[in-house]
Order: structure tokens, then C-alpha cells, then sequence
């Protein structure tokens, strides 16, 4: 190396002790997070207030996700999800075929439930936060999320909330 890119390496790290002795430095944040918009037939055949529950029906399939607030997504504890879809044991507007879970400390939910299958072409789920069964604060979101493939046995759906 030249005493030039010596010299220039020795500045860089003297910048930046400087600035961690001078408390400068921040945990790098998700800054400006977008809220999730609700999505288009995410409420088809929505039943309010599904009892929450340990899982749906007899199982086999796993809706899963997390639940971050808008602007610096910090993941929201104890969050009611709903979740819902026709399955290989009833049609998504069938009771049954309805339960809410809690996100975890870090944001995460999951429920196990029995593996959807196709409903007018398309295997999807649906799942929701519903500011009138969850106090909280923040603003419904329906989601409709379609599935890759009907053989998947797990989909994967994340939140962004806002604030009411």
C-alpha cells in the first residue's frame, strides 16, 4: 500500500472512533417501513371476533408471519391475527374453518391448520388484524396472499401496521 492509502485508512478509523466515543452512533433501524395495504377480497367470508386457538381442525398445513409497526419496524407483541381458508376439512366461510392467534414477543405468529386447497382456481389463504377485536391501535388490514403451489404445506405472511 502507498502512504497515501495508509494515511486515508488511518483518517477513516479515527472518524469513526470519534464517533462512537461521542455516542453518534445508532442501531440500524428500518426507517420509513410502509404499511401494509389491505388487499383485495381479504375479508370475503370474514366471521368477527374467531375465538383464538391452539389450531384449526386437524392440522397439517402452517400460516405463518410476523407483525411489524409502520415507520421503524419494531415488531408488535401480543397482536391478534385471524385466519381463515377453505381447506381439505371445510369452506372458508364454515366456522370451523376460522381462528385467531397471538404474535410472540418478537412479532411472530403461527397456526397450525388443515392444508388449503384450491377455492375459485387459486389456493390462498386469508388472515387479518381487526382494530375492533384487538387493542392495540392500529389501523384493520385483510390480506388475501395466493399460494405458489397447491402442494405448498406452509405460507409465510408479514404485516406492517399503522397506527389508528
Amino acid at each position: 500500500m502507498t502512504s497515501h492509502t495508509w494515511k486515508a485508512r488511518r483518517t477513516l478509523l479515527t472518524a469513526v472512533a470519534a464517533t462512537a466515543a461521542t455516542g453518534l452512533v445508532t442501531p440500524l433501524r428500518a426507517q420509513g417501513l410502509a404499511p401494509t395495504p389491505t388487499m383485495r377480497g381479504g375479508a370475503n367470508n370474514y366471521l368477527a371476533g374467531a375465538p383464538i386457538v391452539q389450531r384449526i381442525g386437524g392440522g397439517g398445513f402452517w400460516m405463518t408471519g410476523t407483525v411489524r409497526r409502520a415507520g421503524d419496524g419494531a415488531p408488535l407483541p401480543r397482536v391478534r391475527i385471524q385466519i381463515w381458508a377453505h381447506t381439505t376439512e371445510g369452506h372458508e366461510r364454515d366456522p370451523h374453518s376460522h381462528g385467531a392467534t397471538l404474535t410472540d414477543a418478537n412479532g411472530v405468529f403461527r397456526l397450525e391448520m388443515p392444508q388449503i386447497v384450491p377455492a375459485f382456481g387459486q389456493a390462498h389463504g386469508h388472515l387479518a388484524y381487526d382494530a375492533a377485536h384487538d387493542e392495540n391501535g392500529f389501523e384493520t388490514v385483510f390480506l388475501r396472499p395466493v399460494m405458489r403451489s397447491a402442494r405448498d404445506t406452509s405460507l409465510n405472511v408479514d404485516f406492517v401496521l399503522r397506527r389508528a
